[in-house]
């Protein structure tokens, strides 16, 4: 598949898996820097849709990806947001994310965060705006940790 049929393979099923719901939407769909971009607007059924802690959300996208996988598609990695959830979490991890950066500069003493992956991306992403703050990550699968600390 082209990346114009992987579009509208995925905008197809999308709107369909919807219409279980009852639902009649349009998914916006696009592709960016080789990942397809997946936009579900606000409906009534935003909280089943996402999920306890968007569990439902990243289960949607993990079964998009495998489709796009399974079909030889031009893209196979998969960004799908609800009702602007990803947008307005992320908004809201980033301010944690400079609170974060102000304890360790008060402090000196570097902190460890439990977060996902894309969390801590989030938080990476955050910390390029800060010249003193650097952040990596250690460890491995689930036990991987953030760090924060000051730069030497």
């Amino acid at each position: 598949m082209d990346q114009q049929q992987t579009i509208d393979y995925i905008k197809k099923y999308v709107e369909d898996l919807m219409a279980f719901f009852d639902l009649n939407i349009t998914a916006e769909v696009s592709i960016e820097d080789d990942i397809l971009i997946v936009k579900i607007p606000s409906t009534q059924y935003n909280s089943l849709l996402i999920g306890r802690g968007a569990e439902t959300l990243r289960s949607i996208q993990h079964l998009l990806s495998a489709l796009l996988r399974n079909s030889n598609a031009a893209v196979e990695r998969v960004n799908l947001d609800i009702a602007d959830y990803k947008q307005q979490h992320a908004e809201k991890l980033a301010e944690k994310a400079r609170a974060w950066f102000q304890e360790v500069r008060d402090t000196g003493e570097p902190k460890r965060l439990d977060l996902n992956a894309a969390d801590r991306w989030t938080v990476h992403h955050t910390a390029h705006d800060f010249n003193d703050i650097e952040t990596h990550s250690e460890g491995e699968g689930r036990d991987r940790r953030l760090v924060i600390s000051l730069k030497d």
